[in-house]
């Protein structure tokens, strides 16, 4: 994979994993800063703890979210890491706009 092909595909899976509707609303949950349980995440979701952990583990997979061990309880959490390199890549798109839009104006202009 090339280094530009890599630059595309990172912040591609935060973006995939967070486009199913119910990832998402896991996301929103976990942002709130303390590690939540299986249980407690299925809660109110109307799926069972099996679906959930199935989400879970998508979010993971993309670098979205971690487990750790309490007992026998799983906890996870989010990791901001990949949120803050998926949004940079799109602030460097909407930067690379702003020229394209810039450069069509000063042409239209002329």
């Amino acid at each position: 994979m090339s280094r530009g092909s890599a630059a595309v595909t990172r912040p591609a899976a935060v973006f995939a994993a967070l486009g199913d509707p119910t990832r998402l609303r896991l996301a929103v949950r976990m942002a709130g800063g303390e590690p939540l349980s299986i249980t407690q995440l299925a809660a109110g979701a109307r799926m069972t703890r099996q679906a959930v952990t199935k989400h879970l583990h998508v979010l993971g997979h993309a670098g979205l979210a971690c487990a750790s061990r309490r007992g026998r309880e799983q906890l996870w959490s989010l990791d901001p890491r990949q949120l803050e390199r998926a949004r940079a890549f799109l602030d460097r798109i909407s930067t690379q706009w702003d020229g394209a839009l810039a450069s069509l104006k000063t042409f239209a202009e002329e």
